[in-house]
């Protein structure tokens, strides 16, 4: 029962931190592919949901608008446009795990107007993907002896 329980909370955090995953797993004992898939349904999830929600507040907002607001370009705002005018939805999507949360990710796809299957795809191969680097990275760095005394 107590297993369960961590699992339920390492996918709960996963909601909001990609790293999450791997790292508390690798902490708990879990093996690495228990790790990528509670890493990945946890990002989904996260993913579907603020979708959904992020398209309903995004379709909310246009109806009840009708003046433009000001618009503020801020040093962040600039480096994901430039993000996005570089890589489109595919940077966005490999970028998530690593400098945005899964939410972030997925609202600024949202706010890009991408299509909700091209959001789900391109998240799901990333997390895919950064769920098993960094698995078998964390998973092999804590295998070293005095990495693991420092962290455990």
């Amino acid at each position: 029962m107590e297993s369960i329980l961590t699992l339920l909370g390492i996918y709960f955090l996963c909601w909001f931190k990609f790293l999450a995953g791997p790292v508390l797993g690798s902490a708990a004992g879990y093996s690495v592919w228990q790790n990528v898939l509670v890493t990945v349904a946890g990002m989904m999830t996260s993913v579907v949901i603020f979708t959904l929600v992020g398209t309903r507040i995004k379709d909310t907002l246009d109806e009840k608008i009708f003046t433009k607001p000001k618009l503020v370009f801020s040093k962040k705002n600039r480096r994901i446009v430039q993000l996005w005018k570089k890589y489109g939805e595919i940077g966005i999507a490999l970028f998530t795990p690593i400098l945005l949360s899964p939410i972030g990710g997925t609202l600024i796809m949202v706010s890009f107007g991408v299509k909700k299957r091209h959001i789900y795809f391109h998240m799901f191969w990333s997390a895919c993907f950064w769920a098993v680097v960094f698995s078998l990275s964390i998973d092999h760095l804590l295998a070293v002896p005095f990495i693991k005394n420092l962290f455990l």
